[in-house]
């Protein structure tokens, strides 16, 4: 008997700025080339998958995925305030319909943490128009190329851009400020809304957003400890969640989970490493597969359809992937015995690629790429993985054919 129904989509997910190469006009391009950023090196040509996206499709779908998450790169489709670009578009149309020919079915994300240069300047997401001006682009996107997407996601993350950004300085625009971190969460709320009013003028395709859920824990048990954990739920979690209400909510909502972390008073970054034996993984990041389950759990509450837009691990050890996968999809499964309707699994990542200030370092990919060459080489996970999406058991993780 199959873990998961028929019509479950299978897939993996990636960014453009993260593959495609070459997104000279975005903020990120300016802030991996500033030398007193974090950011350890260029994102470069990525894989260079700009040039290389029909064959990439045709690997994963030989794979068995009937479905991938991606997104449109903001900076090349308006490389001007209000100026956007045909060729940029049209390339955008041909990625969405090789795509579709393939036989996967698209979760196209508008913003994936890029921002154009132009916009970035002008105040970013703490400029007062920052809602409508994304609007403006999501109303265009979904114009251009609605009858291709047939799943739309208004932005990524909210919650880590606002956090890396605007309260650790990681990601751009590089500012640590709580009342300004608070603020860049309210505008990318309102940008969610906005851009759902924006698409559903244009199409008919659901629209959702996607939000990391890491299962939060407090470090110890003092005041301390248990005040801050409060507002760290509050600010990552809640806030995002308890606020799609109303009719500009959203058709669906992507869960993002990788990790347990435990918030620590006594840490410079809020956030204490994980205890002694736990695993981590190249990102120091702590596995426990079963905060997927009570994240979904807490995702449900908003009453959207879920679909697990991003969860994966970074490693060099593929068979710690097998098991992460292993061990990550049987507390999926069970989320789903206990009534929660999650309807796809879109593993991060397709590729090993760029991974923001972290570099090509960590390895999240289920194919590996040779960046002298761009050779793909789907490794054994990408096969288990095969197996349990074509079957929907996950007793395909064993290769009877190798026994």
């Amino acid at each position: 008997m199959a873990d998961f129904p028929g019509d479950f989509l299978w897939g993996s997910a990636a960014s453009a700025h993260q593959v495609e190469g070459g997104n000279t006009n975005s903020d990120w391009w300016d802030f991996e080339h500033d030398p007193s950023s974090p950011a350890v090196e260029s994102s470069g040509d990525g894989i260079d998958h700009f040039h290389r996206y029909a064959e990439d499709f045709a690997l994963l779908s030989s794979l068995g995925h009937n479905a991938h998450r991606l997104s449109v790169e903001w900076s090349r489709i308006e490389p001007a305030p209000g100026e956007f670009s045909r060729a940029a578009l049209d390339h955008y149309r041909r990625v969405l319909t090789v795509l579709r020919d393939e036989g996967l079915t698209a979760f196209v994300t508008l913003h994936h943490f890029t921002l154009p240069r132009w916009f970035a300047a002008a105040g970013g997401w703490l400029a007062p128009d920052a809602a409508d001006v994304f609007a403006r682009y999501g109303k265009r996107v979904a114009a251009e190329l609605g009858d291709l997407m047939p799943y739309v996601c208004t932005v990524n993350e909210p919650q880590m851009i606002a956090l890396h950004g605007y309260l650790e300085g990681y990601h751009p625009p590089g500012i640590a400020n709580a009342v300004l971190w608070r603020r860049a969460g309210d505008a990318l709320l309102d940008a969610h809304f906005a851009g759902v009013r924006a698409v559903r003028e244009e199409t008919g395709s659901p629209v959702g957003l996607a939000v990391q859920l890491p299962l939060l824990a407090p470090a110890r048990d003092d005041e301390a400890c248990r005040t801050l954990y409060d507002l760290m739920r509050y600010e990552i979690v809640d806030r995002y969640l308890d606020g799609l209400t109303g009719p500009d909510a959203g058709d669906w909502l992507g869960v993002q989970y990788y990790r347990k972390q435990w918030v620590d008073p006594a840490s410079p970054t809020w956030f204490g490493r994980p205890p002694a034996g736990v695993p981590t993984t190249q990102m120091g990041w702590a596995v426990h597969p079963d905060g997927l389950r009570q994240m979904l759990h807490r995702a449900a509450r908003t009453g959207l359809p879920l679909y697990v837009t991003e969860n994966g691990i970074a490693t060099a050890d593929d068979a710690e992937r097998v098991d992460y996968l292993r061990t990550h999809l049987a507390a999926l499964a069970q989320a789903r015995v206990q009534g929660v309707d999650v309807r796809g699994y879109l593993h991060w990542s397709a590729f090993d690629n760029f991974e923001w200030s972290e570099g090509y370092r960590p390895r999240f990919g289920l194919i590996a790429v040779d960046r002298n060459d761009f050779t793909r080489t789907p490794k054994p996970s990408a096969h288990a993985f095969g197996r349990v999406a074509r079957t929907g058991r996950l007793d395909a993780f064993i290769d009877r054919g190798a026994i």
